[in-house]
């Protein structure tokens, strides 16, 4: 919190030796990183809280001691992202990023004794392609980080400018580059991301999708600051991922009928937005950066906190056969959110903002603001190849989005989400509401077909309507007063 009030360029070390450097420090971005993945984190352990106490089968006690195990998880994760964006030297950064992946790789995999066999096996396959991932991003993290040790005869992030081979240090930016691209989902580095973010749980993949994000930006940052002057090589190497990253996302987001992958898609192209001012060599491409990243948190935690709370008013039949089916099949598809607007305008209005922010339309300013200041880096520096692209991504952006929207507004959809009781009353979690799981048909409730009345209520937990409050009103304050560039 200090860290925030912060003059420019001043910063707060910790772990420092005699000569004066510090292997953890931290300026007011760095500190505005931090504090964006705490309250992400907080809101991602809200949207799981019921999963602690979550009954096991039969209805008796989880055998596998879930709750403990997924705080220790994600609070370890969470340790690993807030170190990542003050990382001094190789070492702090390569163990804080790893620290920040492993375990939300048993996140995903983590799995409950009622969950049927085909549910078991997509999370342990989305477990596995994001254990694929972080080893070969880790290989590429160490090969840049021995090229760069061999650069500079030193694993310190200073004195870079006066490095004595710069040949190997433009290879090791690259290659560094590239390892952080597997965790901001950029493309090529994607294909773990539609994967993972549908096999878990709508917490877990929430916390994949935005606090995790943190930890990717924040290591760009680290690297991007250490080398100073950036040669140019590497400037070209983060304009082709940020623009293949918008132009893919969207193209493929297009075509998505589930929430969950449509998000997933979303992440890949607005990765391509956190990338772009930092191809540019402009002082205030890191903050810009930043500023983006802080934006897109709170629209993408607000559309999935509003996903698991649709999520939690549909209730599968047992006999209908789509246990452990894909969620595309379960209740985060996009036609289970039909006519939201007119059924539950408490939870379509919220999400309509969040989407409008993550288009950069108005009313949404603060979405509108992120984009301008995401672009003004490209502009200064006259990279005009890169800002046409981002200007044609504006516009794919806003037809992925407006199609979301256009289903929110439509007629119709209302027997699709009939209100069943509040999710704690069962102990179920968002995760866990997706149809996937027979205990919501083994319970003795009367059937959703008779309950009826579609006025937001008590069906939906208060905990999410909270999280709802909290996250518009976020929104809602930096669109009446946009921070711009931090």
């Amino acid at each position: 919190m200090p860290g925030l009030l912060l003059p420019p360029g001043d910063r707060r070390g910790a772990l420092c030796l005699p000569d004066g450097w510090c292997a953890y420090a931290a300026d007011d971005l760095v500190s505005a990183l931090q504090l964006a993945a705490l309250l992400g984190a907080l809101v991602v352990l809200v949207l799981a809280w019921p999963d602690w106490s979550a009954p096991g089968r039969d209805g008796g006690p989880e055998p596998t001691g879930r709750a403990p195990v997924v705080l220790a998880l994600l609070l370890a994760a969470t340790a690993g992202v807030v170190a990542v964006p003050a990382a001094g030297d190789l070492g702090s950064l390569l163990v804080s990023l790893e620290l920040a992946t492993l375990p939300t790789v048993v996140l995903v995999a983590l799995a409950r004794t009622t969950w049927a066999a085909p549910r078991r096996a997509r999370a342990v396959d989305g477990a596995v392609a994001l254990l694929t991932t972080s080893l070969v991003s880790f290989g590429l993290l160490a090969l840049g980080a021995a090229f760069w040790a061999a650069a500079t005869g030193s694993t310190r992030f200073t004195g870079i400018p006066s490095a004595p081979h710069p040949e190997l240090l433009v290879l090791a930016a690259v290659l560094l580059v590239a390892g952080l691209a597997f965790k901001v989902s950029a493309v090529p580095f994607h294909a773990w991301t539609p994967i993972t973010y549908a096999a878990a749980p709508l917490p877990v993949t929430a916390y994949l999708a935005t606090v995790s994000k943190v930890a990717a930006l924040g290591g760009l940052v680290v690297v991007v600051r250490a080398l100073g002057a950036v040669e140019g090589t590497t400037l070209v190497a983060i304009a082709l991922l940020a623009a293949a990253s918008m132009t893919v996302g969207n193209l493929v987001a297009l075509v998505q009928q589930d929430a969950v992958r449509l998000l997933a898609w979303s992440t890949v192209a607005q990765a391509g937005w956190v990338l772009l001012p930092l191809a540019s060599l402009s002082a205030r491409a890191a903050s810009a950066a930043g500023s983006y990243l802080v934006v897109y948190i709170t629209a993408t935690l607000l559309a999935f906190v509003v996903v698991a709370a649709v999520a939690g008013l549909v209730r599968d039949s047992a006999s209908d056969g789509t246990q452990g089916a894909s969620p595309a099949a379960g209740s985060t598809s996009l036609e289970l959110h039909r006519g939201l607007l007119r059924d539950r305008p408490l939870l379509a209005v919220p999400l309509g903002l969040a989407l409008l922010a993550l288009a950069g339309l108005p009313p949404a300013i603060a979405g509108l603001v992120a984009k301008v200041v995401a672009l003004r880096p490209v502009l200064g520096d006259e990279t005009w190849w890169l800002a046409v692209v981002a200007a044609v991504n504006i516009a794919l952006g806003i037809a992925v989005y407006l199609r979301w929207l256009v289903v929110l507004a439509a007629q119709g959809g209302r027997s699709a989400r009939r209100p069943v009781r509040a999710r704690a009353s069962r102990g179920s979690a968002p995760g866990d509401e997706t149809g996937d799981e027979p205990e919501a048909q083994q319970s003795g409730d009367e059937p959703a077909a008779q309950q009826t009345g579609g006025a937001p209520g008590p069906d939906v937990p208060v905990r999410l309507w909270v999280l709802v409050g909290l996250l518009t009103a976020a929104l809602v304050v930096g669109s009446i007063a946009p921070i711009g560039v931090i």
